[in-house]
């Protein structure tokens, strides 16, 4: 899980397996997808393969994350050597006596203000995690709905958002069931999941340690000394957020409403289309069918055991209103000609957050800081935010990120020094950019006329 508090993307590509891992792959995904009703008795074994716990290793060690409660680092383990640590881990899931070590618990600000709550796995545990995923990814992945786009192979946030914008335009969606789940990945009833997962695999090693995963204890660390609990395992609910084997978990479960949305007819009798990335979904309908969504939808959710958060969630009539989904605002606006366009573009707290970024980038409390550090941590920040935030119209808030940076830097420089002021008569452009190197979202006109020369 990323501090944006969004699960990270767990991507199980075949390009950059082993060749061995990806025939293990195209085999299982092949067999799912030729026979759906087709249950998977022998896994555990696959799970074991050398080849696939060190895929499994190398891709944790390329995602990084904090240690787990045990605080054993990937330092700690290349140093051990890390041929002798797997096989170490292979000898305890061989010989079957793997049991997960406690979940390590943070907080991490929400946008819309508040804490999520992280259960960080140890190492051992992560390795072990991507290894099933590696296994059982494939075999899930085609009973996923196209319109589920939340940590999938080939399927990204920004498709999701071209899916919303062709309901709207070429599909007639004028009314938006913007809808909201309150604390959807706590709430997932363990019973009714491992049910979703049992109608696949039916390797009873597999099926406990997954099990093992939901109910493990959490630990959180304070001041006042270390406090564990098994709220999970006593309410019998809920998958951890910061589990790698946690994002797969959740699009299954909300597969149960994706199936009764669409085989029960409420799709087909609404017209009504349902676009899914994680815990996040919007019900898109032809006018005047909006209020029977949103009602059928809360039926639903009640009968999966889940909690629609109802100050959230509400109904948008298009094109007066718009919706944010994913980071961006959707809806209608108006071109520099006047005239109207269905589009998208960052939303306002997306905007704020990044700017919020910056400004705590470069405080005076990093004054003890070199310069290349600065510049080193905002770049990769500001690099991010405008890769994922490219679609639609986005050169004057580019344009605006650019000045704030630019002018936070200046000011962060002329306090390193010890004095005040806004720093441009010190610091010029050309400094900024082409000596310090900041990076710059949107070239000058100057820039770009020398880029054709």
């Amino acid at each position: 899980m990323t501090e944006s508090g969004k699960s990270p993307r767990i991507d199980v590509s075949l390009p950059t397996l082993l060749d061995s891992v990806r025939t293990l792959q195209t085999a299982l995904q092949t067999k799912a997808k030729n026979e759906p009703a087709a249950r998977f008795y022998s896994l555990w074994d696959k799970v074991c393969r050398e080849d696939v716990l060190q895929e499994a290793y190398r891709r944790c060690r390329a995602n990084r994350g904090a240690p787990g409660v045990d605080g054993e680092r990937f330092e700690h383990i290349e140093d051990y050597g890390r041929s002798a640590w797997l096989e170490r881990l292979r000898q305890e899931l061989t010989g079957k006596t793997y049991h997960p070590r406690p979940l390590l618990r943070v907080w991490i600000p929400k946008a819309n203000g508040g804490e999520r709550p992280l259960g960080i796995p140890c190492i051992r545990d992560r390795v072990l995690q991507m290894a099933v995923l590696l296994v059982v990814g494939p075999i899930f992945d085609q009973d996923l709905f196209p319109w589920q786009y939340g940590f999938r192979t080939g399927l990204d946030a920004k498709m999701a958002l071209r899916r919303i914008h062709f309901g709207i335009t070429d599909r007639g969606a004028r009314e938006v069931v913007d809808a909201d789940l309150s604390d959807y990945f706590n709430t997932i009833p363990h019973g009714d999941l491992m049910r979703c997962v049992a109608r696949r695999i039916a390797d009873g090693t597999v099926l406990s340690v997954i099990r093992e995963w939901l109910n493990a204890p959490v630990v959180e660390r304070s001041p006042q000394g270390d406090r564990r609990s098994t709220e999970a395992k006593d309410r019998h609910r809920g998958t951890p957020q910061g589990g790698i084997i946690s994002p797969l978990l959740a699009n299954l479960y909300f597969r149960r409403f994706m199936l009764a949305w669409y085989q029960h007819g409420y799709a087909k009798r609404l017209q009504a289309e349902v676009v899914n990335y994680a815990d996040d979904f919007v019900i898109l309908c032809r006018p005047g069918q909006g209020e029977q969504a949103m009602s059928a939808m809360r039926g639903l959710m009640d009968r999966l055991g889940l909690t629609v958060n109802e100050k959230k969630t509400r109904l948008v009539k298009l094109p007066d209103e718009r919706f944010d989904f994913l980071g961006y605002t959707v809806g209608r606006f108006y071109g520099r000609d006047g005239r109207p366009y269905w589009g998208t573009r960052p939303s306002r707290k997306s905007i704020k957050r990044l700017i919020r970024e910056i400004h705590d980038a470069t405080t005076s409390r990093w004054n003890a800081l070199d310069i290349q550090s600065r510049i080193d941590h905002l770049n990769p920040m500001i690099r991010g935010w405008a890769g994922y935030f490219s679609q639609g119209p986005v050169s004057r808030i580019y344009r605006l990120i650019d000045r704030y940076a630019a002018r936070r830097l200046r000011i962060w420089l002329m306090r390193r020094r010890g004095k005040r002021g806004t720093g441009y008569r010190q610091y010029s452009d050309q400094f900024l950019y082409e000596t310090l190197g900041l990076i710059r979202l949107l070239p000058t006109r100057t820039d770009r006329a020398n880029a054709k020369v």
